[in-house]
């Protein structure tokens, strides 16, 4: 298939993950993701590529790529990638989530207060995600890591810990709670009567 076709594909069809070559003829890689997020679409892509610029690579996760893995690549490496990535939380449903004054924007992947935009990069955003996906239940520190970090992330021991801080921190003054429950890990919860809602976009 080659690009063209891809992206022709990818319009009209829906995926649980896509692996996409770089290199395809008539229509880039880069051409088809950039597409494909232009689109709307949050489906999990893994971007395989022959070139050795880490450029190139910096460039397909730029353009929207969740992975990118190397020819000539072992295919037990390419499956557990797939694995990583089918764990994330899904995040295809285009709805908008409520919690009082906290708004949450799946499909923009944007968080606002009081009608003022939260800044979260990618992965605090992912990191709130899978908070959102157990709430009311604690995440342990294993279930967050492997979600939230690529096959071959070279993240610091306290990485978990640091980005809980973070996004702790943003969410101050919404009704949000992140608890960390020890031994066990970490517990997200709607303070007072804050029930979410999910509501159609406007």
């Amino acid at each position: 298939m080659d690009g063209l076709n891809a992206d022709g594909v990818l319009q009209y069809e829906t995926f649980d993950l896509v692996i996409l070559d770089i290199g395809l003829p008539r229509m880039s890689g880069f051409e088809i993701l950039h597409r494909l997020r232009d689109r709307g679409s949050k489906t999990p892509v893994l971007a395989l590529t022959a070139r050795i610029d880490i450029e190139d690579r910096v460039h397909a996760l730029d353009t929207g790529a969740d992975d990118y893995l190397a020819k000539p690549f072992d295919f037990r490496e390419l499956e557990a990638r797939c694995r990583a990535l089918l764990r994330r939380p899904s995040v295809q449903a285009a709805g908008v989530l409520r919690f009082g004054e906290l708004v949450i924007d799946s499909a923009a992947r944007q968080v606002s207060l009081a009608g003022q935009r939260i800044d979260l990069p990618k992965r605090e955003y992912s990191l709130l995600e899978i908070l959102l996906a157990g709430m009311n239940r604690a995440v342990s520190k294993a279930e967050i890591a492997n979600k939230l970090f690529a096959f071959d992330d070279d993240a610091a021991p306290n990485a978990i810990e640091v980005y809980i801080a973070r996004l702790r921190k943003k969410l101050e003054g919404s009704p949000l709670r992140i608890e960390t429950q020890r031994g066990t890990g970490y517990l997200l919860t709607a303070a007072g009567d804050a029930d979410a809602a999910l509501a159609p976009r406007d």
